[in-house]
Formats: C-alpha cells, sequence, structure tokens
C-alpha cells in the first residue's frame, strides 16, 4: 500500500508544496474559457441542452486560479446542463400526456345542478342520525402540490401519505410517490430536495414516532357537533378570532390530515362550513380519485379554492387550489393546480 500511494504522489501534476497551487493570474486555458463565458454569448438564451449561469454566480465560481477548482466548476456546469434538460424532458416529455404533468383543474359537469351547502349539510345530519361514530385517529391522503422556484419551471409532485396511530399513541407514516391517474408510471420525487423520476409506489419514508399526549387540537378528537368543532377549529389555528372562510379551509385541512371522520363529525363539519358562507356551488364533479362529488368555491385573492364533499354523506373529499393570478418570477400561469388533497376511507 505504501508503494501504491508513493506512486500516486509522483503522479500528482500539481503537488501541495507547488507555487502553481496558490494564488496567481489564470492560465491561458481558463482566461480563454472564462472571456467565452463573460462575453455577449453568455447573455444569449440558452438553447436546448444548455445551462446559463449568470455574470455574478461566474465571477464566483470561477474567482481563483486554481486548476483542480477551475475542472470542478466545469464538471458541475455540465451535470448541471444535463439535469436541466432531463427535467424539461420529464415534464414536456414526447407524450402528449406525460406522467408528470401538472393535473388540470377539476371542471365542474356542465349538465348537473348544485346543491346549496345547506341542503348538503341537511343531508349529512340525515346520514348521521343513527347516532354511529367511525372517528378514527389517523389519516390516508393523496395530494399533488407544485414545488416553485425561481430558476426552474414548476413541478407539481404526487404523494400518498397513510398516518396510522397506536393504542400507546405512538403512529406511523408511510409517505410514497405515486399518482392514480397513471398507475405503474414513473412518478417525479424531490425526497433528497431535487427533482428526481422514481417508479410508482417508491417509498419516500417510513417512520415510527412516539407517543404523543398532547390535548390540544387537532390532537385532541375533535367533537361531533357544529359549536364546539367551530371553536375547535379556532384553537387549532392559533387565533382566538373567529375564521374567516379562507381559514376555515386551511383548518378543514389540517384537521382531515389528523383524523379521519365518522358521520356525527362530517356532520358537524359541514354545518360549519355552511354557516361560514363565501363557498359558492357550482355543481357536480369528479375528483382525481374518480369519486363523483358536490363542488363549492371560494375566490380568495390570487386563487380559487374548491371544496369537494360527498352528495349523500357531506363528508369532505378533497379540496384544491387553483391560481387565478400569475406569476412569472416563478413560471406560475392562471390556471395552475398550486396543491389539491383527496381524503380516503
Amino acid at each position: 500500500m505504501a508503494d501504491e500511494l508513493e506512486l500516486l504522489r509522483r503522479a500528482n501534476p500539481v503537488p501541495s508544496g507547488d507555487p502553481r497551487f496558490g494564488d496567481g493570474p489564470l492560465g491561458h486555458e481558463a482566461e480563454r474559457r472564462l472571456s467565452r463565458l463573460m462575453g455577449p454569448a453568455a447573455d444569449e438564451s440558452p438553447g436546448p441542452g444548455r445551462f446559463r449561469l449568470g455574470r455574478n454566480s461566474l465571477g464566483r465560481l470561477l474567482r481563483g486560479p486554481r486548476p483542480r477548482r477551475t475542472r470542478l466548476v466545469w464538471a458541475l456546469a455540465t451535470t448541471a446542463a444535463v439535469a436541466v434538460t432531463s427535467l424539461t424532458i420529464l415534464l414536456a416529455g414526447p407524450s402528449t400526456t406525460p406522467a408528470v404533468a401538472a393535473p388540470r383543474p377539476l371542471v365542474v359537469r356542465a349538465d348537473s345542478t348544485p346543491v346549496p351547502l345547506d341542503r348538503l349539510a341537511e343531508r349529512a345530519d340525515g346520514a348521521a342520525a343513527d347516532g354511529s361514530s367511525g372517528l378514527r385517529k389517523g389519516t390516508h391522503v393523496q395530494s399533488w402540490s407544485m414545488g416553485m422556484s425561481e430558476d426552474k419551471p414548476p413541478i407539481t409532485l404526487p404523494v400518498e401519505r397513510i398516518v396510522r396511530w397506536n393504542a400507546d399513541d405512538s403512529h406511523t407514516e408511510l409517505v410514497v410517490a405515486t399518482d392514480p391517474r397513471h398507475p405503474g408510471r414513473p412518478v417525479l420525487s424531490d425526497a433528497d430536495g431535487d427533482p428526481d423520476l422514481v417508479d410508482d409506489g417508491h417509498v419516500i419514508s417510513d417512520q415510527t414516532f412516539p407517543p404523543s399526549w398532547s390535548d390540544a387540537p387537532p390532537e385532541s378528537p375533535p367533537p361531533h357537533d357544529a359549536e364546539r368543532l367551530r371553536a375547535y377549529l379556532q384553537e387549532a389555528q392559533h387565533t382566538d378570532t373567529p375564521l374567516t372562510t379562507r381559514e376555515l379551509l386551511d383548518a378543514t385541512r389540517l384537521l382531515l390530515d389528523t383524523w379521519t371522520l365518522g358521520p356525527r363529525e362530517d356532520a358537524a363539519l359541514a354545518r360549519v362550513l355552511a354557516d361560514a358562507g363565501g363557498l359558492r356551488p357550482v355543481g357536480q364533479v369528479t375528483d382525481r380519485l374518480g369519486r363523483s362529488g358536490q363542488a363549492y368555491v371560494y375566490d380568495a385573492t390570487g386563487a380559487r379554492q374548491m371544496l369537494i364533499m360527498d352528495p349523500v354523506t357531506g363528508a369532505v373529499l378533497g379540496l384544491e387550489s387553483t391560481a387565478t393570478a400569475a406569476d412569472p418570477e416563478y413560471g406560475l400561469e392562471v390556471g395552475d393546480v398550486m396543491d389539491y388533497s383527496a381524503w380516503i376511507r
């Protein structure tokens, strides 16, 4: 081993004691490459397969004459070019319906009749009249969420999450990259902070958490009457003032990400939503899991939120947020689905 190490040391073209290893002028080749990048061509829009770094980034990355660092920067730039090109192929692709494409907003059936939310709440009361309760701590939810950055096009990440609680108040959480719209096809995931194409059903995380004995909402069981549930959701949002409709929808998402409701809790939540106002009935939709539901829309600044509810039981099936204002800096366009959750029982 000692002989091999000595051979490697002798093969090193720039030993640590060599004066070229310290600060000094750039070599001819490094200057030529730097001039090419900093010249007018560097400011042109990058074509297919090209990766552009800003002037300041290049100055920081290429500052200093060390040949090894220069080679490393060029390698990183090449890698980034491949990554950007690959991401473009993944998002656009030759197929007309790529597996990782962002979902389109749900469309209301033109021939459907909107059902007022008050009437749906009455149906929920009827469904819960037998007094049975299927309340269970834990959730099973399929979600699509948009990730945005200043230097890459938006990407939509489909994830399925299953949370189960145990008798000792510990719980497990399984997170899987999957998209039921395209079963068996590759899915985009960012488990490591960067978008990667993974197999459908790829396990992102499988964790067990120690017991939790919190008695504050949403950890404590939700009540099954509307008045107390309204106060419960307000406490879950850590506010002393009545919830706005938008805040109520956020609290609903938090509740359903923690609990699987029974008929009585469904009825109480339907009544709270009906009393809040601002949710207008728009008709019938088919959600992303193929279920039929009644849709109610709340228009907020920059976004439209659509609540999807079971037309018979009044249970919340899903919640969709769609952009109504563009944000060119992040590549967000009007009509983009920013997030969507579908709760499964």
